[in-house]
C-alpha cells in the first residue's frame, strides 16, 4: 500500500526524538521492509529545513534526504499546479500543512500524522 508521511512523522521516526503511533509505527517498519511505498512531500522537506535552521529539530534536511535515500520504499513528490490547485479548493489553518494534505488528496492516499487537527479535514484518511 502506499501511504503520504506528515512532517512530524518523518522526524519522529528519523530524529527518534518522540514516539510514533502504534499504527504509523507498524507501517514505517513494514515499508522499509518492502511491503509499502512511502511519499514524502517536498514542502515536507521544506519545512524540516526550515526547523532545523532554527534548531528546533536535532537533524538536518541533508541527514533526511540521505536517510531517505537509503531505501527504495521512500519517494519524493514534487510540487506542481495541480496541489496548489487542490489546495485551494479548502482551508486549512496552516499553509504547509494544506499543501501537505492536498498531496495526500491528489495522490488519493492515507496520510501518516500526529496532527489531530488533520481529522477536521474531509476526504482524508490520518493514520497515527
Amino acid at each position: 500500500m502506499e501511504y503520504l508521511l506528515d512532517t512530524n512523522a518523518i522526524v519522529r521516526h528519523f530524529a527518534q526524538i518522540s514516539k510514533l503511533g502504534k499504527k504509523a509505527k507498524e507501517i514505517i517498519s513494514r515499508a522499509e521492509k518492502d511491503q509499502h511505498q512511502l511519499f514524502v512531500s517536498i514542502i515536507s522537506l521544506m519545512e524540516i529545513m526550515y526547523l532545523s535552521e532554527k534548531k528546533r529539530i536535532p537533524l538536518t534536511l541533508d541527514e533526511i534526504i540521505n536517510d531517505l535515500n537509503k531505501k527504495e520504499c521512500y519517494s519524493i513528490v514534487e510540487f506542481d499546479v495541480e496541489i496548489l490547485k487542490k489546495a485551494a479548493s479548502f482551508h486549512f489553518y496552516e499553509l504547509h500543512d494544506r499543501l501537505i494534505l492536498a498531496t495526500a488528496m491528489v495522490l488519493g492516499m492515507p496520510i501518516i500524522s500526529s496532527d489531530k487537527k488533520f481529522d477536521s479535514v474531509e476526504d482524508i484518511e490520518v493514520i497515527w
